[in-house]
């Protein structure tokens, strides 16, 4: 599942919620003269991008824990399911109501983050080692792929060979969310008229294919609005809780990201 919410908009008002830190225009920078009381200093709690690398970090420990115990569930070579099959519906609909909630109460980030990272991470493993039966390798080559996007992505925006601009974001975000829109208009429908209502996201044909290179190349731009994100919370002084709403909105797009190769592979394979 992919966060359009993490737009401007939100960012700010989520980083003047009443926990931000100071202005930086009221940080004071000189000390008085020494006397013999003892001098108190304001030591602000900001957000620091180590601090969101380990808890970017944290979520993903988590989610590939629960992944792991997902893919011990799922469907076996057989088509048997080993587990109990609702928990993989049970942890999109978890993921879904951590990523509201983190939304509407960005402070809860720290505790909703790994909420959704097992309940989506059990989704992501079921869902995984089904692809993997159908084409054994293919998740490794998912996960590889996902990678080195990543890298990629990270290597383009740390040398400005991609500038994130306000038009850019805005591009980026509005497109996401109407891909957002887009597949769940598609499940609801799947749910009314039946599994088989709706071929064209699982279709090999090049319509289908282009339509998977477009998400996944969406959820690559998408990284990079996070990465600027990160950078402009740590130059305006975010608050330290804001560490854990930016790396969520990090991790969920991570996954984003490695489901839609996942799913252009399937693709590519039945060609």
């Amino acid at each position: 599942m992919a966060n359009p919410f993490m737009n401007d908009k939100t960012l700010d008002a989520a980083a003047r919620s009443g926990w931000a830190a100071p202005d930086s225009s009221s940080r004071s920078t000189s000390i008085g003269p020494i006397t013999d009381g003892p001098i108190s200093s304001w030591h602000p709690q900001t957000m620091t991008v180590g601090g969101t690398v380990t808890a970017a970090g944290v979520l993903l420990v988590l989610l590939l824990a629960s992944a792991t115990l997902g893919w011990t569930m799922g469907p076996d070579a057989q088509g048997e399911v080993r587990g109990f099959p609702g928990l993989a519906l049970g942890g999109i609909l978890v993921g879904f109501v951590a990523a509201i909630v983190i939304h509407f109460k960005p402070m809860l980030a720290r505790i909703l983050g790994p909420v959704y990272a097992i309940g989506y991470g059990f989704f992501v493993g079921v869902i995984s080692v089904a692809y993997n039966n159908y084409k054994d390798g293919i998740v490794l080559q998912a996960v590889g792929a996902t990678l080195a996007v990543f890298a990629v992505m990270l290597v383009l925006y740390r040398t400005r060979i991609l500038k994130v601009t306000d038009r850019f974001r805005r591009i980026v975000i509005t497109a996401t969310m109407g891909l957002m829109l887009f597949y769940f208009v598609s499940f609801v429908f799947r749910l009314i008229a039946g599994a088989g209502s709706v071929t064209f996201l699982q279709s090999a044909s090049p319509l289908g294919i282009l339509f998977s290179v477009f998400a996944a190349g969406l959820a690559s731009m998408m990284l990079a609005v996070h990465f600027d994100q990160i950078e402009r919370g740590v130059a305006a002084g975010w608050p330290k809780g804001m560490e854990w709403y930016c790396a969520f909105g990090l991790v969920s797009t991570l996954v984003w990201l490695y489901l839609e190769i996942l799913r252009l592979l399937a693709k590519l394979q039945r060609r």
